[in-house]
């Protein structure tokens, strides 16, 4: 299946089984705004969960807060936000869209990747089994002419970005013969910049009211709180501090789903750490995240770093953890070395004075920042997006299943009454689900046959189906069916608890990060 065809699948079928609608949709959506539905705020909790306890429960020196959407309008001016925070536009003046300067170019780097991908895939059917991919990609001249150019275009792209040279990325986007992808024309405006946060007013009067900002991020609500929480917890240096919430973003380009939206929820970490060891934290970071990402079952394949060419301000070492989304390798995560700007920026701007005193070495410093942060939304993409799969089966049948990882799917066990008519059957199958949903989020389901009832529940990620028959009555035991095997066996009602805890269990997923 192309790649543009699996993505419309991916967002037909997740408006189809309850796991994303278009905000306000009857009265013909909000553009790059998205509700989470029944399914989907379950599987978008699960892995806020999954993250809070790998990052909060599991680290001694870790802990979270809740810091509200509003702050002090200050805050954004000592961040950098008022001054610094743009998007590269570029608009057609043919067919008067518009463009991130930055992804158009970006964007063709990808096509050319899709070329290396391309080479990679006939030499591997060439070679079969004696097939080396390293040492392909590190010799073939085709793949690195391509590989070539990739590093030299996106070089150039961060070298004027980071220079505030404009003219110069228009001029690139020209020799590239970039064209509009809409129209194909190649008749394009200068490059501005656009601030991309949101304004609003706090106050009851037009007169007296202040201006305020959604926040572009999460991050400064840690900074702003780090002394409260450092001295009210007793932390002593390396700790972090970590919290998940909305941001909001004027994106002007918003697209692919809700990959990239105007309002969207941050999962970050702020790990406070003393000058002159970021480079250890940074590698360690690094290490840890991806570990955490592999221990999903993803595929090992589908995640790559990406080191950033042009830095942010604040940061003396970024890079991003990438996922294999169906329209190319993207940003899932950031790793930043902020260094000391942000503690050092609001002291500036408070007056107050924001530092730690390291007891054991009878000094006073500001402390430097490692960060992880990562999007929820972009998460919840990767896993619904990785997870859908259309397979033909044995008997040549083909079905839809959505095989997320059973620690974060949304339901993880439907009980299935065989004969709906049938009234002890119904009786018992209603009474596992009263059983079970003290500790599992279980659904019952007794509409259609048993085989449509399988197929329904594959499509909706749901890892177990548990069906109550005739032989239920005289022995108690049930058929429990796995999605992804399809498999089937008999097992006692009184068993049912431990075996579906030891597909789902947190601690049995997290331990692989081992």
């Amino acid at each position: 299946m192309a790649n543009d065809d699996k993505f419309k699948k991916v967002i037909s079928h997740a408006k189809e089984y309850g796991y994303v609608f278009q905000s306000s949709e009857i009265y013909d959506g909000l553009s790059a705004v998205y509700d989470y539905a029944q399914n989907g705020a379950e599987l978008k909790k699960n892995i806020r969960d999954y993250w809070w306890k790998a990052m909060v429960q599991m680290h001694d020196n870790i802990v979270g807060i809740d810091a509200a959407i509003f702050m002090h309008p200050t805050t954004w001016k000592a961040s950098g936000h008022v001054d610094a925070f743009n998007d590269p536009l570029i608009d057609n003046k043919d067919s008067k869209k518009r463009y991130r300067a930055d992804v158009l170019v970006e964007d063709y780097c990808a096509k050319i990747e899709a070329k290396i991908n391309k080479e990679v895939k006939k030499a591997e059917k060439r070679f079969g089994d004696a097939f080396n991919k390293d040492e392909f990609v590190s010799t073939n001249g085709r793949v690195l002419g391509y590989q070539e150019k990739i590093d030299t275009v996106l070089k150039r792209l961060g070298k004027s970005l980071e220079n505030e040279d404009l003219a110069d990325v228009k001029a690139l986007i020209e020799e590239l013969e970039i064209a509009d992808p809409m129209t194909g024309s190649r008749n394009w405006t200068d490059v501005k910049q656009f601030n991309l946060m949101f304004g609003t007013k706090l106050g009851a009067s037009a007169d007296t009211a202040m201006d305020l900002y959604l926040r572009p991020e999460t991050a400064q609500g840690i900074f702003v709180n780090f002394l409260n929480v450092q001295k009210t917890g007793r932390l002593k240096i390396p700790f972090g501090i970590a919290q998940t919430g909305k941001a909001f973003r004027n994106e002007i380009v918003a697209r692919q789903f809700i990959f990239r939206m105007r309002e969207f929820e941050q999962m970050e970490m702020q790990f406070f750490i003393k000058p002159g060891t970021q480079k250890e934290w940074f590698d360690y970071w690094k290490d840890t995240r991806l570990k955490w990402h592999k221990s999903l079952g993803l595929g090992e394949d589908n995640y790559r770093f990406h080191d950033h060419e042009k830095l942010a301000h604040y940061a003396d070492a970024a890079t991003d953890i990438e996922f294999n989304f169906p329209f190319g390798f993207k940003e899932l995560e950031g790793i930043h070395s902020r260094t000391d700007f942000d503690l050092k920026q609001h002291e500036t701007h408070s007056g107050k004075k924001l530092q730690y005193f390291d007891h054991e070495d009878n000094e006073s410093y500001t402390p430097y920042v490692l960060e992880t942060s990562i999007g929820l939304d972009r998460m919840f993409l990767a896993v619904f997006a990785n997870s859908l799969q259309n397979e033909t089966l044995e008997d040549g049948s083909e079905r839809t299943v959505l095989k997320l990882p059973a620690v974060l799917a949304p339901t993880k066990a439907a009980i299935l009454p065989l004969v709906r008519k049938d009234e002890a059957l119904t009786n018992m199958a209603k009474d596992i689900v009263e059983d079970l949903k003290w500790d599992f989020n279980v659904a019952y389901d007794e509409k259609d046959a048993v085989g449509r009832r399988y197929r329904r529940q594959d499509a909706a990620g749901t890892p177990f189906c548990i069906t109550v028959d005739g032989e239920s009555i005289e022995n108690n035991t049930v058929t429990i069916r796995h999605r992804d095997t399809m498999e089937q066996k008999r097992v006692k009602i009184e068993d049912l608890h431990s075996i579906i805890k030891k597909e789902v269990d947190v601690k049995e997923w997290l331990m692989r990060m081992e």
